[in-house]
């Protein structure tokens, strides 16, 4: 079946970096999109990133010039890596591929 494994979250400071993963199983990565995707406590699920099978990225305004989607098809792996982070980072992030699978989610917590 198709797995999806977000790792990298953790607890950083404001202005450190994380770089999360996502390791696709079950599918052929190199044919969908995906995307990252995080959820704030109390708030909905909001769009970060996606990057298209051919790798052209699209940022939500709050991730511009901060975090950088890419993917590497031969690992079936997608990245996000996040710089300059701040408080209002903290959220677990999530990676989806194509319409409708979704991974289990890694906490980011950005705090002093």
């Amino acid at each position: 079946q198709v797995q999806l494994v977000e790792s990298g979250g953790g607890l950083v400071q404001p202005g450190g970096s994380l770089r999360l993963s996502c390791v696709v199983s079950g599918i052929i990565f190199g044919y969908y999109d995906m995307g990252w995707y995080r959820q704030a406590p109390g708030k909905e699920r909001e769009l970060v990133a996606t990057i298209t099978s051919s790798s052209l990225p699209n940022y939500a305004d709050s991730a511009k010039g901060r975090f950088t989607i890419t993917r590497d098809n031969a690992r079936n792996t997608g990245y996000l890596q996040m710089n300059s982070l701040k408080s209002e980072d903290t959220a677990v992030y999530y990676c989806k591929i194509g319409t409708i699978y979704w991974g289990q989610g890694t906490q980011v917590t950005v705090s002093s």
